[in-house]
Order: C-alpha cells, then structure tokens, then sequence
C-alpha cells in the first residue's frame, strides 16, 4: 500500500488528542518511509514521520506545537482498512511521550 499524496482527515478522536475534525494530513511515502504535515485551528504545525509495512500498517512518531505555542510528541501506529468506495480509513492507537503521556485512539479516512 501506498499513500504517497493521499490526504486525511480525523473522523474521531479521543478527548485527550489535540487535533479536531477540521485537520487534513497531507501524506508523502518515498519506498517504506512515510512523511505528512498538518495544521488546524488547534495545531499551528505539525509533523509525522514513520515507516510503512507490507500489510499497510503505519509505525510513526509525531511532533506539533499547538496554539498555545507548547511543542508535544508522540507515536502512533496505523492499521488501514479498504472501504466498499476503495478509500482508505485508518485505526489509530497512539500516545504522548511527552505531557500527560496518556494514550488514545483516532480514525482517519481518506478525502
């Protein structure tokens, strides 16, 4: 799977996460490596960087400063799922290493 050029937007996300339903990752994969940037009204810039297996599946870690001007991390992994219009929805299980360091989960589908 490839999602070179592929954009993203959050459907759901757990109270904890900083994104809203207005973000769009823009995705660039050169080979295995997996790139994207963001921003919304929440994130003034962010950044994910990962690696892409065979089966799709996403292993990242991310960086964004917020309105607030506060830089927070995190890592995430990815799970695609191919819906009956070939879109791609992705299940996110991901946590802060820095902050609260809490834990939760999103999903993205394909615009």
């Amino acid at each position: 799977m490839n999602y070179n050029n592929k954009k993203f937007k959050v459907i759901e996300v757990s109270e904890n996460g900083e994104v809203s339903e207005t973000l769009i990752f823009d995705y660039k994969q050169v080979g295995n490596i997996l790139s994207a940037t963001y921003n919304d009204t929440n994130i003034i810039k962010g950044h994910l960087l990962g690696w892409v297996d065979t089966e799709g599946n996403i292993t990242m870690s991310y960086h964004q400063i917020n309105k607030e001007g506060v830089i927070n991390t995190g890592k995430c992994t990815s799970k695609p799922e191919i819906l009956s219009n070939g879109r791609i929805r992705l299940h996110e299980t991901w946590q802060w290493t820095s902050g609260t360091r809490s834990k939760g989960q999103s999903i993205l589908e394909e615009v």
